[in-house]
C-alpha cells in the first residue's frame, strides 16, 4: 500500500544544529537522513531520546506532520514517566514501520488520545469517506484506523484482488466459449482435459497445484467466489497492501490443492474457492477476536450473511462432490480445498490482519504458523511421491 508522506522543504545535512532545529522534522522521514539525525537525538548513543526535546521539537514543528501522525506521537512523549522514548521506535514510526514496543507504548499508556474520533469527521470528500469506511471495516484500533487515514494514496492501488478476478472471469468465459457451456461447465466430458485442472494423475506437473484456480465448476461457481473476494479481498489489500494479502491467498490456493491429494486422493481440483475462504476465514476471525474494537456497521449480521454464503458454497462443493459423474470413474472436483483454505486463514492469516503495518517477522506466532505450513507443504510433496504407490490406490484414468 502507498504512504502520504509530507512534503520535505529542506534537504539533508550531516550536522543538524539546534539553531536549525526547524530542519529536523521536515527531514526526519527520509531513510537516508535519520541516521545523521541519531547524534542530535541521542548524543551519547543510549539508544534513547530525551521525552522532553521530543515535546519540544513536536509541539514547535508539528504543524510540518499529518496531524493524526503528530497526535500519536504526542501520545508516545506522554506515556512514557520515564523521560525517555526509545530511539528506534521513533525512527520506526517516522519511517511507517511501527514495533510492537511502540503500539504496546500507545496503548498501555495513561494518557488516551485527546481528539475526535474519525468517524466524527465531517467535511470530508467521497475518497476521504470511502477510505475511512474501509479503516472501520478492517482495522480494531482507533489509532491504526487513523494511521491508514493519514497514509493511504491508492498508489498503487488494490491491483492484486482486481487482476486476479478479471484473469479468473476471462478463462471462464473462453471456456464457456469452446464448451459452449456456462452452467455447471464441471459436468462436460472434456472439462478436465484443460491443462489448469488439477487431476491426481497429473500431480507430477506442478504448476496445476496453482493453474486451477483459473478453472470454475459453472457460472454459479465462479460469481460466488467472485463476489466473496472483490466484497472482501479487495477493501483488505487497501490496508494491508498487494504483497500480504496475496501471499494468503496464494498459501491459501496451495492448502487446498495439496489437502485435496492428501485427503481426496482419487477427485480433481478446481475454482478459488481455497484462497477465497482464506481471507474471509481470516476477516471474521479477527472481526471475532476482536469485536469489542470493530466499529464497521451491522457486523452480525454481515457476518451471518458472509458465513450462509460461505456455506451455500461449500454445500454445493460437496453435492457436486457426490453427484453421479459426467466422466466415470473420475469422480467431481473435491470440496477439500475449502478446508485447506480456511485452516490457512485462522493461522497466517489472522496474524497478518492482527498487525497492521507490523513486522511480521517480530511475531512469534508468525513463525510458528510458518513453520507449520512448511512442514504441512513438505509432508504433501512426500505424500504425493511415495503415499500412491505405497497404499496401491486405483486412480481415475488421465483425462
Amino acid at each position: 500500500m502507498g504512504d502520504r508522506r509530507p512534503e520535505t522543504h529542506a534537504s539533508a545535512s550531516p550536522a543538524v544544529a539546534a539553531s536549525s532545529e526547524a530542519e529536523e522534522i521536515e527531514v526526519l522521514e527520509s531513510e537516508d537522513v535519520l541516521p545523521m539525525a541519531t547524534e542530535d537525538f541521542d548524543p551519547e548513543s543510549t539508544g534513547y531520546i530525551s521525552t522532553e526535546k521530543f515535546r519540544n521539537l513536536l509541539q514547535r514543528h508539528g504543524s510540518e506532520l499529518d496531524p493524526h501522525k503528530l497526535e500519536v506521537l504526542l501520545a508516545l512523549a506522554d506515556n512514557n514517566s520515564d523521560g525517555k522514548i526509545c530511539y528506534q521506535d521513533f525512527v520506526n514510526l517516522m519511517s511507517n514501520k511501527r514495533s510492537n514496543s511502540f503500539r504496546q507504548a500507545i496503548l498501555q499508556g495513561n494518557r488516551r488520545l485527546c481528539s475526535k474520533a474519525l468517524l466524527e469527521e465531517s467535511g470530508l470528500s467521497l475518497s476521504q469517506r470511502l477510505i475511512r469506511h474501509v479503516a472501520y471495516e478492517t482495522l480494531p484500533r482507533e489509532i491504526d484506523r487513523k494511521w491508514y487515514y493519514d497514509s493511504y494514496s491508492c498508489c498503487p492501488p488494490p491491483w492484486f484482488m482486481i487482476a486476479i478476478t478479471i484473469v479468473e472471469v476471462a478463462f471462464f468465459l473462453y471456456n464457456g466459449v469452446v464448451l459452449d457451456r456456462f452452467v455447471l461447465q464441471v459436468t462436460h466430458p472434456l472439462y478436465l482435459k484443460n491443462s489448469l485442472v488439477y487431476h491426481p494423475q497429473l500431480r507430477a506437473q506442478a504448476w496445476r497445484y496453482l493453474t486451477y484456480i483459473f478453472m470454475h465448476a459453472g457460472i454459479e461457481h465462479l460469481g460466488l467466489n467472485v463476489a466473496l473476494q472483490l466484497l472482501v479481498g479487495v477493501p483488505l489489500e487497501m490496508v494491508h497492501g498487494a504483497a500480504r494479502i496475496g501471499f494468503v491467498y496464494i498459501a491459501g490456493v496451495v492448502a487446498g490443492s495439496l489437502a485435496v491429494s492428501v485427503a481426496d486422493m482419487t477427485a480433481p481440483v478446481v475454482g478459488s474457492s481455497g484462497g477465497v475462504y482464506a481471507l474471509i476465514s481470516a476477516h471474521l476471525a479477527n472481526i471475532v477476536m476482536n469485536w469489542s474494537g470493530m466499529k464497521c456497521q451491522f457486523k452480525l449480521l454481515r457476518m451471518a450473511l458472509a458465513l450462509i454464503c460461505m456455506s451455500f458454497e461449500f454445500g454445493r462443493a460437496v453435492w457436486l462432490r457426490f453427484h453421479p459423474s459426467a466422466y466415470p470413474p473420475c469422480p467431481h472436483p473435491s470440496f477439500v480445498a475449502h478446508l485447506g483454505g480456511v485452516l490457512v486463514g485462522i493461522t497466517l492469516g489472522v496474524v497478518i490482519l492482527r498487525n497492521y503495518e507490523q513486522r511480521l517477522q517480530d511475531q512469534s506466532l508468525w513463525w510458528i504458523f510458518i513453520f507449520i505450513y512448511v512442514v504441512f507443504v513438505l509432508f504433501a510433496i512426500f505424500w504425493n511421491i511415495f503415499a500412491y504407490n505405497l497404499l496401491d490406490l486405483k486412480l481415475p484414468p488421465p483425462p
